[in-house]
């Protein structure tokens, strides 16, 4: 397991490098046009978003859980007026002990794959609308669950030339399609409503809470809700420009061995057109 994870450690590094090894050159844009096109989720921009969550107080021991998400945007063209953004989420887990007899756990979680169709020519709001698909490509019982699931998710968003605000929401849910594997069945819903103000220099104020609901789960235990927020940056290594953000949230609703606090460190490589 541990050699699982270091080669695909190994590889994920050889892969950035090479991308910004391969970095294009592109028409200059300003720090803050840079922030505000990493804020939209269907922008029509490469990216590479490495978004960390360290989840404190999770379980009843009280640990600490983190999950390191690998977050590839990759658009595609498929027409002058319609773009469709596909977006992978490959979480790296590393699980406390939830009990005496319960060791902790490292691995690969499920990914969610998205694919969200979008105009290629927005005015100020813009939407993305496709299905979500979760693959059980998890490591460990412990991390995941063996049946397939798909759902719809969708996007909307304000962003307005010389506007510093950037605001909007993404919502999906995933139903399992069988319920005769490890896990069993379930129905996962998710609201992502995030606000951003941008100033110049490409420094900006962020707020973007994952609000979860787990839907078979006793009435206490469905909603995790975090409120809170942080800062982000724009950085360039080279011409390749970086975004950078970290941020803490405070779950006001949990479950009833949910964490109560999250910080949440991203770094996302983009690779503007």
């Amino acid at each position: 397991m541990m050699f699982r994870i270091k080669t695909a450690r190994l590889a994920a590094a050889a892969f950035v490098a090479s991308l910004v090894a391969m970095a294009p050159a592109h028409a200059e844009m300003s720090a803050e046009e840079l922030a505000k096109l990493a804020q939209n989720p269907v922008g029509n921009l490469i990216s590479l978003p490495f978004q960390n969550n360290t989840n404190l107080n999770y379980g009843p021991d009280k640990g600490t859980q983190n999950i390191l998400n690998i977050q590839p945007v990759i658009p595609v063209s498929i027409s002058d007026d319609w773009n469709i953004i596909t977006r992978t989420i490959l979480p790296v887990i590393w699980q406390p002990s939830l009990g005496p007899a319960i060791d902790s756990n490292t691995g690969i979680g499920d990914t969610t794959f998205t694919a969200f169709l979008s105009p290629a020519k927005p005015g100020e709001w813009i939407w993305g609308a496709g299905p979500v698909v979760q693959l059980p490509t998890n490591s460990n019982a412990a991390l995941g669950n063996k049946n397939w699931g798909m759902g719809a998710s969708f996007v909307g968003l304000h962003l307005a030339h010389g506007d510093p605000w950037v605001y909007g929401a993404l919502v999906n849910n995933v139903w399992s399609l069988t319920s005769n594997k490890q896990g069993g069945s379930y129905s996962n819903g998710l609201i992502q409503p995030f606000v951003n103000y941008n100033f110049e220099g490409g420094f900006y104020l962020t707020s973007a809470p994952i609000w979860t609901v787990d839907w078979k789960a006793d009435g206490g235990n469905q909603w995790t809700v975090p409120l809170g927020g942080g800062v982000g940056k724009i950085f360039h290594l080279g011409k390749l420009p970086v975004n950078t953000q970290i941020s803490a949230y405070y779950n006001v609703v949990k479950p009833d061995f949910g964490a109560n606090w999250q910080i949440r460190a991203q770094v996302q490589l983009m690779f503007p057109k």
